[in-house]
């Protein structure tokens, strides 16, 4: 049978070398492997939730085993949903463990992109593969969402509320948007169908389409690794994937798996009968959503009210700025980073090292910043729940939210430039000195002091090869009557301004060329 399909398919030569493909052997680099098997996970427990929720919002009265909502009107949505945690066997661990790795997977996603961001690895030839990346996670965050949204509690109908309200402040097309997301008036008899179906068909079908091209696009550019000795920019060195990967990727898979059964099994997570059915007219105590679309919250909490009125239509500043504006502005941030960078850098050989963080200031301040920001903005979206436990004013609490939402940022963004600068530094100090020996010498005036000796190949190897872009200075020669490119200079000035120079002997230097040199351009490196 085997011989029969090689004949007819390439099984044999295509297996043979995706199975001994090398995979470089570091923890960060899990962190995908996390998502990809948070999402089987998500797969699995959807599909036997998908079997005993029904997606209507037709209301009835409850005739339930949950005795203290029983003759109160549910939709049937919120019915089933009851069913599925009191009367299915296993329905509520189901139920938890699927809430709980959807939390898993956004997690990993955005932990994943960080790692990616700060190691550099999104730079030519992946940059296409980073845009892939960060339409998995918006489409993580939306399919997330839609299933938060699909019990039609009194919380998860509160967010859709929110929903509603971030689309009509689109100015002039907000109401025709939201009458036809909704199918009518908030909230209508559409809208739970509706994401019934984007959640089981449309977003799982484009979520694993996108995984197959990113594993595909993975294999085709070979992975990122960190330098090492032996460990150059036209190498992959690694276990192969089968059997050595493989056999580590699959207990990943099973411990995942059990971590994943345990939370559902011993936290509790989401329960919709200590909230009740939606009521247009009611509104959750203590009403946060899930953390990946916290921000968003804190945002609207944070805006100042501000509303214009333009040639007959209202634009409500205080709603369409945080809501619409802010989570645009961050995807196309994100979108456009690896393109913003390859810009200000110039004509650059392909890059397969991962960088060290502390070799570009700049990039991991910037980073470290944007996360900080994220993290007031996701501390706003619980201010009530703050000044109630903390017995603080609520508006002393949205006051000091607001100036920190600026100060925070830009106190983290230099303080992480100047340690990325002082870490460099302190490699300096180590290439010049060595590292401390177990021993300490009397010197010839009686006092005493630590023995050195020099650093490792390995170690000295580690710190030498690191990507130098220098800053650009194309098109300000002092021969030209008009000088072009002032701004993308001047970002360029600084973005790699500032570094701290690395004692390397001529021959580390040429040999650091040699291991940074892209495919092909080996030879012109090595001077033959």
């Amino acid at each position: 049978m085997v011989s029969a399909l090689d004949k007819r398919l390439p099984l044999r030569e295509g297996g043979k070398e995706f199975l001994r493909k090398a995979f470089p052997d570091h923890w960060s680099f899990l962190l995908g492997e996390i998502a990809l098997y948070s999402l089987l996970v998500l797969v699995a427990t959807g599909v036997f939730l998908t079997l005993f929720f029904h997606p209507g919002m037709t209301e009835q009265p409850y005739t339930g085993s949950y005795v203290p909502l029983r003759g109160v009107l549910t939709s049937e949505a919120y019915a089933s949903t009851l069913h599925i945690s009191f009367d299915v066997r296993g329905g509520l661990l189901i139920r938890q463990i699927h809430h709980w790795a959807a939390l898993v997977f956004v997690a990993a996603i955005g932990t994943h992109l960080l790692r990616i961001f700060f190691t550099g690895a999104f730079r030519r030839p992946r940059e296409a593969n980073w845009t892939i990346g960060v339409t998995l996670f918006m489409l993580a965050v939306l399919e997330g969402f839609c299933g938060y949204s699909l019990p039609d509690d009194l919380l998860s109908g509160t967010g859709l509320r929110t929903a509603e309200g971030i689309v009509l402040s689109i100015p002039v097309v907000g109401t025709y948007l939201s009458f036809f997301v909704f199918g009518g008036q908030f909230p209508g008899h559409e809208i739970i169908p509706r994401l019934y179906v984007a959640h089981i068909l449309l977003l799982p079908g484009l979520l694993l389409a996108l995984v197959a091209v990113h594993l595909i696009f993975i294999v085709y550019h070979k992975h990122t690794q960190w330098a090492r000795p032996g460990r150059t920019n036209r190498n992959v060195i690694g276990k192969p994937l089968y059997p050595q990967y493989t056999a580590k990727s699959v207990g990943l898979f099973f411990t995942l798996a059990g971590v994943l059964a345990l939370l559902g099994a011993l936290l509790q997570i989401n329960p919709i009968w200590a909230f009740g059915p939606y009521r247009a007219d009611h509104v959750s105590l203590d009403a946060q959503p899930d953390w990946y679309v916290g921000f968003l919250e804190g945002a609207l909490r944070l805006m100042p009210g501000a509303e214009t009125d333009v040639a007959g239509h209202t634009v409500v500043w205080d709603v369409f700025l945080p809501g619409v504006v802010l989570p645009v502005t961050l995807f196309l941030i994100l979108y456009s980073y690896p393109f913003f960078e390859r810009w200000i850098t110039g004509p650059a050989a392909e890059q397969h090292l991962c960088d060290r963080p502390r070799n570009q200031p700049t990039r991991t301040a910037l980073g470290v910043a944007a996360v900080c920001a994220y993290a007031v903005l996701l501390m706003a979206g619980g201010q009530d729940v703050i000044a109630l436990v903390f017995h603080i004013p609520l508006e002393l609490v949205t006051y000091t939210l607001r100036t920190a939402l600026f100060l925070v940022p830009f106190l983290a963004y230099h303080a992480t430039k100047r340690a990325c600068l002082g870490l460099q530094a302190a490699d300096r100090r180590r290439l010049l000195e060595g590292q401390s020996a177990a021993e300490v010498r009397q010197s010839a005036d009686g006092g005493y002091q630590q023995a050195r000796t020099l650093l490792p190949p390995a170690e000295t190897y580690r710190i030498l090869v690191r990507d130098e872009p220098r800053p650009r200075a194309h098109g300000t020669e002092a021969w030209r009557w008009f000088h072009k490119h002032r701004l993308r200079n001047a970002l360029s000035r600084w973005y790699f301004g500032k570094r701290v120079e690395l004692p390397a002997t001529g021959p580390q230097r040429h040999g650091v060329e040699v291991v940074r040199a892209g495919p092909g351009e080996a030879e012109d490196a090595d001077g033959s």
